[in-house]
């Protein structure tokens, strides 16, 4: 079992700018406003050769009746039980508070190794005001007074942390011995299902679900293990169009968004049924494609359309790939996340489209292939010049690419390099995959 810090706290202590430091990047949103964080947000850091792993939490207010707020407690709950040590975050500039001494004796039941970090200690003198904290009765004699900001402190606290770990190997005996972990990221405009997905996948609340559009403001990590293979789910907050971003947190929220579809290997790109697929779905998808990441459309809340038949799936599907075009190889899933239909199907699409991605082509079985293809319609002429393909070869690259070395390569038309892109499609499974083809002089 991996080991696990949890930074908890009451809201707007300074719990994200910590989590930021300890992951060395700027993953968690920041703002003055309390209740940015709402999600637990995951990350990885190291000391002294040790890795661990970072949650993030919403802060922990009691006595709340906002949605939001109950939905944060519940989170930092789960986080404090996935944790091996647990840092309790107060605010040294603000002193003791009331809401610190409701928190402290819910963590004083968890019996797990904790420790107070009073944080905002930005110059020595302040160290002095750590006094009224031991009135908490949490970490014995010690209370760390760190800064979030300048980082003062955090290597004593670092140095306490770790004496709990269990002993594991470090990063440099791991480093070249893990395997590809395939990333997988939810993504579409708010409110369309994304955080349900994640939570009926896992069977766990792993993020907070509501039927207010931009719950979900990070992008969250979730290891996950499904069909023989070690995934990264990451939920995301929703896209909306830049002209309906009302602040900064939601900008910021949709920059976490198309980050997490960069650093992703496939997108399920998830649609509303009852809205049907509009530009800004449209636009998310492009992006995706952009990225070459290979890509699903899950069409949700496919039990709110009435007057369906044997015939519907098919009509909607035809619908969305001709709308999609020249984007139309990308698989089309109906599912319903309330009534948990197609959702294993969703995954499981996923990791064969991540299998046929990172295989390679033995050369013989591609020329092979592919020339047949290329004899029952060869290449047109083009202004009296003849194209003549001899040799096809994988590259070695990321991404699924193709070299066709021929004779007057530039006289390769559009229309014929999207016949072999289909005919690699077919022949070779790249479903839902954004394949690229070069053409070269041979």
């Amino acid at each position: 079992m991996e080991n696990v810090v949890a930074i908890v706290g009451r809201p707007n202590v300074g719990k994200s700018t910590f989590f930021n430091r300890l992951v060395g990047e700027r993953k968690a949103i920041m703002d003055n406003e309390s209740g940015v964080t709402r999600d637990r947000h995951y990350g990885k850091s190291e000391w002294l050769g040790r890795e661990f792993t970072v949650i993030d939490t919403g802060g922990y207010v009691v006595g709340s009746e906002d949605i939001f707020e109950s939905e944060i407690r519940k989170q930092v709950k789960l986080a404090m039980d996935e944790a091996t040590v647990i840092l309790f975050m107060v605010d040294i500039a603000d002193g003791l508070n009331d809401l610190d001494k409701e928190f402290a004796n819910y963590v004083r039941r968890t019996k797990k190794p904790t420790y107070i970090i009073a944080n905002k200690a930005d110059t020595p003198d302040k160290t002095h005001y750590i006094a009224d904290f031991y009135a908490l009765g949490i970490g014995g004699d010690e209370i760390f007074p760190i800064s979030s900001q300048t980082g003062s402190g955090t290597g004593d606290l670092l140095d306490q942390v770790i004496s709990h770990f269990k002993d594991e190997p470090t990063i440099e005996d791991e480093k070249e011995s893990a395997p590809k972990i395939p990333r997988i990221a939810i993504v579409g405009r708010p409110n369309v299902g994304k955080s349900s997905m994640l939570n009926v996948l896992l069977g766990t609340e792993r993020s907070i679900v509501t039927d207010i559009a931009g719950t979900t403001r990070d992008a969250i990590d979730t290891r996950y293990k499904a069909f023989g293979l070690d995934i990264i789910l990451t939920d995301t907050a929703g896209i909306r169009k830049k002209s309906v971003e009302k602040d900064d947190i939601e900008f910021y929220s949709s920059m976490r968004s198309i980050n997490a579809i960069e650093k992703s290997d496939i997108c399920i790109c998830m649609l509303d049924a009852e809205r049907g697929l509009e530009s800004q779905d449209m636009s998310i998808i492009g992006l995706a494609v952009k990225y070459k990441k290979a890509t699903i459309i899950a069409v949700n809340k496919w039990d709110l359309i009435d007057d369906k038949d044997s015939k519907t799936t098919k009509e909607w599907e035809d619908f969305i790939k001709k709308k999609l075009s020249p984007n139309d190889f990308l698989p089309v899933i109906f599912t319903s996340v309330v009534n948990k239909q197609r959702i294993h199907k969703v995954l499981e699409k996923a990791v064969e489209i991540f299998h046929n991605k990172t295989k390679k082509i033995p050369t013989s079985v591609l020329n092979e292939r592919m020339q047949e293809a290329i004899a029952q319609y060869p290449p047109p002429a083009v202004s009296g010049r003849f194209v003549k393909i001899k040799y096809i070869t994988q590259l070695p690259i990321r991404n699924p690419t193709f070299a066709f070395f021929c004779s007057n390569p530039r006289y390769v038309n559009e229309p014929y390099k999207r016949y072999l892109e289909n005919k690699m499609r077919e022949y070779f499974g790249y479903e839902g995959i954004n394949i690229t083809l070069v053409f070269r002089q041979k």
